[in-house]
């Protein structure tokens, strides 16, 4: 039996670099936005945590009241909590959790104004 090689009649592809238009985006940004932080580190005993518990103390390193803030991240030993993790009110953060952070783990809330 012969062995016939096979010819594809098929042209080859036209292969070219599609020309992209240059995309402009643009955001109306808020001309002042404010943050405050307030920085402690646990205890490993309480759940409450107050102004006066703060490690540095500055004009804009306390806990302000939310209902004056746009957005609130609370970060304990360095990881995002959600929400439902904790509530805010002025001069205090109250955790909701089963477990307490370690002793000695940082708690770190920030507060953006727009």
């Amino acid at each position: 039996m012969e062995n016939k090689t096979c010819q594809n009649n098929l042209p080859k592809p036209f292969l070219k670099i599609p020309h992209l238009l240059p995309t402009k985006f643009s955001f109306l940004l808020s001309k002042k936005v404010e943050v405050f932080e307030y920085y402690t580190s646990s205890n490993g005993k309480s759940r409450i945590y107050r102004d006066k518990d703060g490690i540095t103390k500055g004009k804009n390193q306390r806990i302000v009241d939310p209902s004056t803030v746009s957005y609130i991240n609370l970060f304990i030993n360095g990881v995002l909590q959600p929400k439902e993790n904790y509530e805010v009110e002025c001069g205090m953060i109250k955790l909701k959790t089963k477990d307490l952070p370690p002793k000695g783990a940082p708690i770190i809330l920030q507060m953006f104004r727009f």
